[in-house]
């Protein structure tokens, strides 16, 4: 009996649920789903209108700004050594070094060197404009301090560094240091050298090159200083044409009086 009354309220409740036909009990529960599916799909567009159409220009911006910061520096200098200045070491003297500076890029380039001992330390040029695909040997000079407590500093870096720092220019501008001021956006550090001594007394290959290459600036400086060619008519052949025309003129002139003077 327990298990009859327990079964009757069942059926009840089954015949209720199915008093409704079931194409209507369909069609109802498929545009319920349709209504609730168009409202989430109007909310979602609404919220994706409005978080693009919010600031586009800042998303643009911070995609640009994340790139950059992705993206490496391309270098437009290439140095010999790359990043180190070898000097000898010879207390209380002012010694040299030299380093290559050659334009890699597509453009004209300044470059400008900055120490952190200009009162000890000077280049030559300090700064100037390439081509590209011309190249310099900078010289460097440096005056040695004694050390402290005799202290050995061979073969060791020291604190002195060099900065270069380059700058894209037009062909045919001038160089004039103010230009890494008035353009400071644009500058680029292109290489940070340190100094490194070297015991002159002891054959290295750093050695032997930077003796070659203080040989090669040496000698690029006495070219610069020779005048250049001048590749137009020499003055001393204008001179001589001249020259010859007034000889003509006097022979021309003196023919005119001799037959002046025969003719009276």
């Amino acid at each position: 009996m327990a298990i009859v009354d327990q079964k009757a309220p069942t059926e009840g409740k089954g015949w209720k649920i199915c008093r409704m036909p079931f194409w209507q009990s369909a069609a109802a529960s498929s545009s319920s789903s349709s209504a609730s599916s168009q409202t989430a799909l109007h909310h979602q567009n609404g919220v994706q209108g409005h978080s693009e159409g919010s600031n586009p220009q800042g998303a643009h911006s911070s995609v640009s700004s994340v790139a950059r910061s992705i993206l490496p520096t391309r270098r437009r200098l290439r140095f010999d050594p790359a990043s180190k200045l070898y000097f000898p070491y010879e207390p209380g003297k002012q010694v040299k070094s030299a380093v290559k500076i050659k334009n890699t890029s597509k453009s004209h380039v300044a470059f400008k060197f900055q120490t952190t001992a200009p009162k000890s330390c000077f280049m030559r040029p300090p700064g100037g404009i390439l081509a590209p695909g011309e190249s310099i040997i900078a010289t460097v000079f440096k005056f040695v301090e004694h050390p402290e407590n005799n202290e050995k500093v061979v073969d060791q870096k020291t604190k002195v560094k060099f900065k270069i720092m380059s700058l894209k220019v037009k062909e045919g501008t001038e160089y004039v240091p103010e230009m890494f001021d008035e353009q400071k956006d644009q500058v680029s550090v292109e290489q940070i050298l340190r100094v490194v001594f070297l015991d002159p007394e002891r054959a290295s290959p750093q050695l032997e090159k930077l003796t070659r290459q203080l040989a090669e600036a040496e000698a690029e400086l006495e070219a610069r200083k020779k005048p250049p060619e001048d590749c137009g008519p020499k003055l001393v052949g204008e001179g001589l044409v001249i020259d010859e025309w007034k000889e003509r003129r006097e022979r021309y002139l003196a023919r005119q009086q001799g037959e002046v003077a025969d003719s009276v």
